[in-house]
């Protein structure tokens, strides 16, 4: 036996601000929440994290990140799936309070699969 844990892909669009303190986390967890943000949001489809990344970041942001890393799948069963719209429309609800201990379950970096940025005009 390795003792290896089984894991689970989750996605996380971000906006360049997000990805940043990303970075200074040494890409290995995620920031802490701001008052207004109860709820850490990665979503289990990597479509729908490019439709955000690049639909509502871009748009918001002038950048659009698309996020990919592995938590542990016995931890992830504490919080089930939310279908927030069509069938690939799936997230994970994880309070605020909760981050670090979530952050305590990723294995390996967290790493950028996508990256979308505002057209600049001439």
């Amino acid at each position: 036996m390795t003792g290896r844990r089984s894991t689970t892909t989750l996605w996380r669009p971000t906006g360049p601000e997000e990805l940043a303190l990303v970075r200074e986390l040494n890409w290995r967890a995620w920031p802490a929440r701001l008052p207004e943000q109860p709820i850490f949001y990665p979503v289990l489809d990597e479509d729908y994290a490019i439709k955000i990344a690049r639909d509502w970041n871009v748009k918001h942001s002038g950048a659009g990140f698309v996020t990919r890393f592995e938590v542990e799948s016995e931890f992830l069963r504490r919080y089930p799936v939310q279908q927030v719209g069509g069938r690939t429309i799936l997230e994970l609800w994880v309070p605020a309070a909760e981050l670090d201990e979530f952050n305590a379950h990723i294995v390996g970096e967290i790493q950028v699969v996508h990256e979308f940025r505002r057209l600049q005009s001439r």
